[in-house]
């Protein structure tokens, strides 16, 4: 296919913005990116999609989501609200994943995963929980995932609270599955790591035995840390040391490992994570949400930390995260000055994509020669000179979500004009309504509302 008369910015090395442009895609990879005009010529006899002066970029990455939470939305929950975040846990997530079966597993999948697909986010790295239906889990998830046409990393959220034997089915789902899609052909789009809720619900036994099985995978890790002071409290008053501190005795630090949110740890720890080269997610949306404060993304950008940008659950719009990001830190700091639209684009573009890379054998988050063509093209039409230089200024104040036109993964157009082409919307609205609903009735036996 080859899809011309396009803006197409490439967020290649060269980050080139190409007029008039034109890119040509065989078996779900970039092979050819030029002018219209050149292009037309090379392959005058190949499907031909006229983008009529559209906006063609990368499609949007996603480092850390939960796509079981879709069923909070609208969710009342019983008593007196929330005072802070280690309460918002007990009365609102940790019972939710525990009324989460697996067609509701199923259903909350294919809701988020058509909120995506609108929003021009075409790979999701997720981390997962649902504790009573834990035991084929990720497979519900991948099955969604690939008929949808998107691509996503999925983990299972291994944790002590619900007692030895649940930890241990997360654990025996997280080897499975690793297994699973490693030695499986099926498809490209379908990745895995291992997953661990966070520190303060992790005992060593659990740790131990974690290691010990990602050892064998080759796998890193996906895990909550210091997302509230609740969880560094407890490592320093259990174990007298350092969130980071701990888990790296525990090896689940490393280059393939992501530690989301990294708000409540201090310099210390911010140096081991550039010693062992490890990710670190941001998810200010979520963040500002739960009162939790704001990382020091910039002191971590800084450091080299491969920071990058996540949503925690929150819509799959990319565009709002960023702009969020941007002014979080501003208010933050109360310095104008701080964090800017370049170094978000850094942690949503560069550091997504190389993130991503550690999963997938090709490259994506970029249009270039050799890469999947994970893609997005948005009615976007600017009213100011738009250049390289001034693209994340663009970003930040000019696009939006609300701009995706159409969503391409590995070359199959998922949604054209807004129409969408692999999945049925209004088949999953409905089906989500009447999941979501026994959901809650779960729910509130739980809670006792």
């Amino acid at each position: 296919m080859l899809i011309h008369n396009a803006t197409v910015i490439t967020f290649n090395k060269e980050n080139k913005i190409i007029q008039s442009g034109a890119i040509h895609i065989t078996n779900g990879v970039i092979d050819a990116i030029g002018k219209s005009s050149s292009l037309l010529a090379q392959y005058p006899n190949d499907e031909r999609w006229d983008a009529n002066g559209l906006v063609l970029m990368p499609g949007q990455i996603c480092a850390h989501t939960h796509i079981y939470g879709a069923f909070a939305r609208g969710m009342y929950i019983p008593g007196t609200p929330a005072k802070n975040f280690p309460e918002i846990l007990k009365k609102l997530w940790w019972p939710l994943d525990k009324a989460l079966d697996l067609e509701g597993v199923r259903s909350s999948a294919e809701v988020c995963l058509v909120d995506a697909i609108r929003h021009g986010t075409t790979t999701l790295i997720d981390h997962h929980a649902s504790q009573t239906a834990i035991d084929g889990s990720l497979d519900v998830l991948s099955d969604m995932v690939y008929a949808s046409g998107l691509r996503a990393v999925l983990c299972y959220e291994v944790t002590d609270r619900d007692g030895p034997e649940a930890a241990k089915a997360g654990i025996q789902e997280n080897v499975r599955f690793q297994k699973k899609v490693s030695t499986s052909d099926l498809d490209s789009r379908l990745a895995a790591t291992f997953g661990l809720h966070a520190s303060m619900t992790l005992s060593n036994e659990t740790l131990e035995h974690c290691q010990a099985e990602a050892k064998l995978l080759n796998s890193g890790f996906h895990i909550h840390v210091g997302e509230h002071p609740a969880d560094s409290d407890d490592c320093n008053k259990r174990y007298g040391i350092g969130l980071v501190t701990r888990l790296r005795q525990y090896g689940i630090t490393g280059p393939n490992s992501i530690f989301a949110h990294c708000i409540h740890i201090d310099e210390d720890e911010r140096q081991q994570l550039v010693e062992t080269d490890t990710w670190v997610t941001h998810q200010p949306r979520s963040n500002m949400n739960n009162a939790v404060g704001a990382a020091q993304v910039c002191s971590m950008l800084e450091q080299s930390i491969g920071v990058s940008l996540g949503n925690d659950g929150f819509s799959n719009d990319m565009f709002a995260e960023m702009k969020v990001a941007d002014l979080l830190h501003k208010v933050v700091s109360g310095d104008p000055r701080t964090l800017g639209a370049d170094k978000v684009v850094q942690m949503a573009v560069q550091n997504n994509r190389s993130l991503a890379s550690l999963f997938f054998d090709k490259r994506i988050g970029t249009i270039e020669l050799g890469a999947y063509a994970d893609l997005i093209l948005l009615d976007y039409y600017p009213t100011t000179p738009l250049t390289a230089e001034n693209l994340p200024w663009h970003i930040l104040f000019g696009m939006s979500g609300s701009h995706v036109h159409s969503t391409i993964v590995q070359g199959k157009v998922l949604m054209k004009n807004r129409e969408l082409t692999t999945v049925d919307e209004e088949e999953i609205t409905s089906r989500s309504r009447e999941a979501a609903a026994q959901t809650w009735e779960r729910f509130e036996a739980l809670v006792g509302g």
